[in-house]
Parts: C-alpha cells; structure tokens; sequence
C-alpha cells in the first residue's frame, strides 16, 4: 500500500434511512452518518471526494418511487475527486484526479449489460454512494478527468454522460447536420445530449414548459425551441425547421414518453429514429401503422456501458464541452437543499455538491461552453 496521507478510517455519507413516522407522500430520511472504511485490498483505491452531483433518481429514491431500495446504503451515483491511497504498491492512479463509474455490471457489449445491471447510490445491491467524503472502488471502476474539468464541473457528468451518449451518439447514430428534436431541455441528460449533439455538427432543437429554459438552450447553439404545453407544439416546430431551410427531423431524444411517436411522426424523416431514454410524462409509448409504413424507429435507452462512458469522456475532452451546472452547494451537511430544487424543477442543469475544498489548483470554475 502506498500513500502519502493518513488514510481515514471512517468517512461521513448522507445514508437512506426509512422515515420513522409514515407521511403521505412518503419521502424517506437522508442521514449524516459516520461509517467505517474497508481495509484497502489489491486492485482497490481510496478517492477522496471533492464533488458528487444529484440525479433525478436520488429524489426519486427518497419518494419510494424507485426498484430495489436500500434502506443503510449511501446515497448519490456521481462524484469527482482524487486517489489518495491504493491497494497496489505505486499505483499510477495515485494522486490522479478521478471521477466514478457510476454503474456496474455494463463493460462493453454492444447491445446491453453482460450481468445484472445496477447504479451505484441508494440500492439494495451494493452500499456503495457517492455522497460521502471517502470512497473504496475497484481501480478499474475510475477514470481520469480531463484536465480541462475542475471537480464540481466532472462531478457532473457520468451518469447524464453515459445516458447522453448512448441516446444520441450509439441509438440515435446522430451525425454532423441531422436536426434533432431534443425534448424535455433543463435536465441533466438533456442538457449533455444537446452539448454532445452540437459538437457533433447537428442542427438542435428543444422543448420545454419553461420558455426561459429554451431561451438558454438557444443561448448554448440550440437553433430554437417550443413549448411542450401548447397542444400545437409540433406544427410550431415545423415552422421553425422551415425557417431554417429544413423539413423534417432525422431523430428525436425524449424523456417523455406517451405520444411522442404519435406527435413527431409527421415531422420525422422516414426511417427517422425516436430514441427514449425515459417516461416522466407517461410510462406508455403508442406506436400505429403509420410510422411503421414510414419505416420510423423506436429505441428505448437505459443508460449505457463503460465503454460508452469512456467514448463519451474521450468526446468531451476532444471538444472540450464543460457540463452545465445549475448549483452548488456546499457541503453534505447542505444537501437536503439539492433535493428541494430537484423537487422544485426549477434547475437548469446540474445540482453539485462540494464535498471538500478545491485546492488551490482547483479553485477555477469553469462557464459552459460546447
């Protein structure tokens, strides 16, 4: 083992605990605990924790709305920081700044997980979460974060990253002058699939119920967007591709479900493709003849493998995209206010935590940029 600080013995993690008094709606408890470390093994590394980010299913899980919970685990699937100690005597990553895997079970196969799938944070599979000053993972399940990120910013991106990337770039094959209809702009995934997709080449354009949202995804390349309450949102969109010399869509991102094949199949190329990453609107998609004699296609997206990650990751340092960070917070003791601005729905992007202080080196924040 090598190292060259005292290595902790415990760390503090923001843990699930059921609610000890039943409410309706039930919203679980989200503790400030003190837990013991595992001893360092060969193979393994200790990460300091400098930033983890929130995820809609963090909300999700304290609202008893997600599978598998875990009630004693740490919560928190994304985090950045560096390795402060290892397993292996010299071990390269040593000192190296890191970011999480935030999933197992997904290496490479093309088409889905190789073993049972599952995220970190808040499951009844592993303890392991994010939202904790210390961590020991699998060396093999970090990856060094480009030096164009400060911490709060790589914090931000793997889970919204990976679901991003295999949304667009593996199931939506999107390519340099595609129009592509991302739905649902604000959100993490949606925000990266728009940074993705313009560095790509493509010509993007948005939906949302909140017309300051589209006027900021304008703002970041967005050719334009429309607001998903207007019943006529997709003749409206229509408009918009003829202002810009085009006519149909190639694919469309969506987090929506319901109606959305039934909405865009009038506006969507034949043979164009509907990629669903999620069904915050309806957990249905309807799918009739016409878009079968259209030759269109529906993929559903869950996430994606850490193959696709590292692909991702190689992107965004090539073109230097800086994920959007909506707000930061400071410390875990702060982090029951990241769950009432994922309750509120108000962000624009990513909601961080800053676990510890930024050294002097990464006292820098970075703007969003593509």
């Amino acid at each position: 083992m090598a190292t060259a600080l005292q290595i902790p013995k415990s760390t503090k993690s923001l843990v699930l605990r059921k609610v000890a008094q039943a409410t309706k709606p039930v919203y679980h408890d989200a503790v400030l605990e003190e837990r013991p470390l595992p001893e360092l093994k060969p193979g393994h590394v200790l990460v300091r924790i400098h930033a983890a980010a929130f995820n809609h299913r963090d909300h999700w899980i304290r609202k008893g709305m997600y599978p598998g919970l875990g009630f004693g685990s740490v919560l928190g699937a994304d985090a950045a920081g560096v390795v402060i100690a290892a397993g292996d005597r010299n071990d390269a990553l040593l000192n190296k700044r890191v970011f999480l895997v935030p999933m197992r079970g997904w290496e490479r196969h093309p088409d889905a997980p190789e073993s049972r799938f599952y995220i970190l944070g808040g499951g009844n599979t592993t303890p392991l979460g994010t939202f904790t000053q210390y961590i020991v993972v699998e060396r093999d399940q970090v990856i060094p974060t480009p030096e164009h990120l400060d911490d709060v910013h790589a914090a931000a991106w793997p889970l919204g990253a990976v679901t991003a990337w295999r949304a667009t770039m593996v199931n939506g094959a999107v390519q340099s002058g595609d129009n592509v209809l991302i739905t649902g702009i604000g959100g993490g995934v949606a925000l990266i699939a728009l940074q993705l997709c313009i560095a790509r080449g493509a010509n993007v354009y948005v939906t949302s119920g909140n017309e300051d949202k589209i006027r900021r995804a304008v703002a970041l390349g967005a050719k334009g967007g429309v607001s998903y309450k207007a019943d006529d949102w997709p003749k409206q969109l229509a408009q918009l591709l003829k202002q810009n010399g085009a006519s149909v869509l190639s694919t469309v991102i969506d987090a929506g479900g319901g109606d959305i094949m039934g909405k865009t199949s009038s506006i969507l190329k034949a043979g164009g493709r509907v990629v669903v990453y999620g069904m915050h609107a309806n957990p249905s998609i309807k799918m009739t003849m016409r878009e079968v004699l259209k030759n269109q296609k529906l993929f559903g997206s869950t996430m994606g493998s850490k193959q696709d990650l590292l692909d991702a990751t190689a992107f965004l340092a090539t073109h230097h995209i800086v994920p959007i960070v909506s707000d930061v917070l400071d410390g875990l003791e702060g982090a029951q206010r990241g769950f009432e601005i994922l309750a509120r729905g108000e962000q624009f992007g990513k909601v961080v935590v800053r676990v510890a202080p930024p050294t002097d080196s990464q006292a820098q924040t970075f703007p969003a940029k593509l």
